[in-house]
């Protein structure tokens, strides 16, 4: 049944044996070069990794093999661990199901017939379906914690910059973050310690070092007296009934680990519209010079997307970007009185795995230009770092997240306000019924 899942485009299982051989030499002679030595890995297919097949989830790289690493599958080659393979993403990491021109769509572990989301689909898959316990992600409109959230794991977006990005088609204006999804929060911790760390290739990457994570014991009451903002919808979107609900019981846990949860939308306006500008826009450069050559080889809806970011003028965008930073503003002014954001990470559980546009309304409510993904794209406008945590199963069976979102550079709280609720919760062992 694991087979069925379709979690990797590319499987690296000579190299895999290779490499875990020479790791347990290391540890034999009690050398490990890492905490993460040993320990089987996968890298999402939009990373380019030395000597091994580099998709992007489109023809046009169907074949490719990179000559060098980017720089987070260096640090992770660094570490010791043990490359698994490449995992499956949509066509340039665009959309948020994991199904594309070159391979079979990925499926959610926990019911076949429905979509992991994405773009990070395959990664979440694979960890969710018990394909090794660590994957590497990216996050630029919430490709990290949509599928996290669908597939039942730890999706962490850590802030902007704490991880490198490179290379990359634009260096001053992206939202992509890269980061871990996991079994648990603590091995989301480790797995960004291995790939995070200034580097000058990526100039927006943060020069502070993040602190070490210390796992902090419940009975220290660590979240005692914790400022909690808990909105269900951000003051503007639509959020399934069954979700909300189940998102609300894990802040009530919340509360009793000793914080402090005001139930209040945010007040900041939806950021949509513009940051649909953005995406576009940013699509429109990148991939539509690929749509030009070969445009039987991208979906329609991506053809249509650029086609709209190729409407935008210079002033538009601008505008777009002005928007943005008052966006920053309005959340740097929030986490100014409260020290932790929670919503839900996804607003429906996950749907059907068949390619095409996916439900365009929730409980009768349209979503128009919001799309799905409205609770967790403002946190990469923003920089923020932001996980999501496994916090129930609705009624068929399918995971259900919350998103914790912090303050700024403030990686390591939100992990281990993460862990401690994960801890509480102890849904950790669940696991889906494959054979």
């Amino acid at each position: 049944m694991r087979s069925q899942v379709h979690a990797f485009l590319t499987v690296t299982e000579e190299l895999a044996r290779t490499e875990a051989a020479a790791a347990t030499e290391r540890a034999a002679r009690g050398e490990r070069i890492s905490a993460m030595d040993g320990i089987p890995y996968s890298i999402k297919d939009l990373e380019d990794t030395a000597g091994i097949r580099t998709t992007h989830g489109t023809r046009f790289f169907a074949d490719n093999v990179p000559d060098s690493d980017s720089v987070v599958a260096g640090r992770l080659r660094s570490s010791g661990g043990v490359l698994l393979g490449k995992t499956n993403t949509p066509a340039f990491g665009w959309k948020d199901m994991a199904d594309n021109l070159v391979a079979e769509t990925t499926v959610n572990p926990w019911d076949t017939s429905r979509t992991t989301g994405a773009s990070s689909g395959g990664a979440a898959a694979a960890v969710a379906a018990g394909l090794g316990p660590l994957a590497q992600g990216s996050d630029g409109a919430g490709s990290i914690r949509i599928p996290a959230a669908l597939c039942g794991v730890v999706g962490f977006k850590p802030s902007f910059g704490r991880i490198p990005v490179h290379p990359i088609r634009e260096y001053w204006a992206h939202r992509t973050h890269v980061g871990p999804l996991t079994r648990t929060v603590a091995d989301a911790a480790l797995m960004t310690s291995v790939m995070a760390g200034s580097d000058d290739r990526d100039p927006l990457s943060l020069t502070s070092e993040m602190e070490p994570f210390a796992p902090p014991a419940e009975s220290e009451r660590p979240l005692a007296g914790r400022k909690v903002r808990w909105s269900p919808d951000l003051g503007y979107g639509a959020v399934s009934a069954e979700v909300a609900q189940i998102v609300a019981g894990a802040v009530s846990v919340l509360e009793e680990l000793g914080c402090a949860v005001e139930e209040k939308a945010p007040g900041w306006e939806d950021p949509s519209r513009f940051h649909r500008v953005i995406h576009s826009s940013g699509l429109a450069v990148g991939v539509g010079p690929f749509a030009d050559q070969q445009p039987e080889w991208l979906e329609d809806d991506l053809l249509r997307l650029i086609e709209y970011g190729r409407s935008h003028s210079a002033v538009d965008l601008k505008t777009a970007e002005i928007q943005r930073g008052r966006l920053y503003d309005a959340a740097r002014s929030l986490f100014e009185q409260i020290d932790l954001l929670v919503t839900p990470a996804m607003p429906l559980e996950a749907w059907s795995a068949e390619p095409g546009p996916g439900p365009q309304e929730i409980d009768g409510v349209r979503l128009g230009a919001r799309g799905r993904s409205f609770l967790l794209n403002p946190f990469n406008l923003t920089g923020q770092p932001a996980i999501s945590l496994p916090c129930g199963w609705t009624e068929a069976g399918l995971p259900v997240g919350v998103q914790i979102v912090g303050r700024r550079n403030q990686d390591i709280d939100v992990l281990q306000v993460a862990h401690v609720l994960e801890q509480r919760l102890g849904l950790m062992d669940r696991w889906p019924a494959l054979s």
